[in-house]
């Protein structure tokens, strides 16, 4: 397996974001990129990351590799790139990393043993979808946090509100059908931890637009895409008692 990226700074901050969720992952590598997919040790979120095979310069394998990899270690080694083109190999049961500067710099990680259980992204159905400008989303969720630890996504065919209430205080943000891209069947609306999606908001430095698909208490879907990477992160919903 050799996997060379010229520009390491979206696996970085990828790895970075997924790091705050679960620390140690199998991450597989096949003919169609590389891929991350796991759920947080509390079971309330997944993250799926996936980087196509085109947006590596160099994608060599012979066949599907899978490898454990602690996500503190393999980010450390990634803020390290600063960006610059990077090479991934993997020899034995170690993943070399080269930094191609000026001078090269090899890091090798040793390759951990995790269960074998494949993680898969759940076959979800939605009634609401809204696409949306993400850094306009990520303000919203950080503003929310200040008064609350969860909100509640409200959408009907005309607006989509993104409401707290804390014990004294509360915020509450609405956009029109103007302001954002709204498809919906019917009214929905459920209650989500904003200590997650918080963490899924850090994805607004990755992709310009971002697409919430959710149903009335129901998970909720987030979709961050770029040319070179897909990032979504599910998450479960909260009882509107909580």
């Amino acid at each position: 397996m050799l996997l060379k990226l010229d520009n390491s700074k979206l696996l970085a901050e990828a790895i970075a974001l997924i790091s705050e969720l679960v620390l140690e992952v199998n991450a597989r590598i096949t003919k169609q990129g590389f891929e991350i997919t796991a759920i947080d040790p509390a079971n309330v979120a997944l993250v799926d990351l996936k980087i196509p095979a085109k947006a590596f310069s160099k994608f060599e394998i012979e066949n599907e590799e899978e490898i454990g990899l602690n996500l503190e270690d393999f980010k450390q080694v990634l803020k390290r790139a600063s960006g610059l083109p990077i090479v991934l190999e993997k020899e034995d049961n170690v993943l070399k990393i080269k930094i191609e500067d000026k001078t090269k710099r090899t890091f090798s990680l040793a390759l951990i043993t995790l269960e074998a259980e494949e993680k898969k992204v759940p076959s979800l159905s939605f009634n609401s979808k809204i696409e949306m400008n993400a850094a306009d989303f990520a303000e919203i969720i950080n503003d929310a946090a200040i008064v609350a630890d969860s909100c509640a996504f409200v959408v009907s065919k005309d607006s989509f509100v993104i409401e707290a209430k804390g014990t004294l205080h509360s915020s509450k943000t609405e956009f029109s059908s103007d302001e954002v891209k709204i498809t919906t069947e019917q009214s929905s609306r459920a209650k989500y931890s904003l200590d997650y999606l918080v963490k899924f908001a850090k994805a607004a430095r990755l992709a310009e637009k971002l697409l919430i698909s959710f149903s009335t208490e129901y998970p909720a879907k987030f979709e961050f895409k770029t040319e070179g990477l897909d990032l979504s992160f599910i998450l479960a919903p909260r009882s509107e008692e909580e």
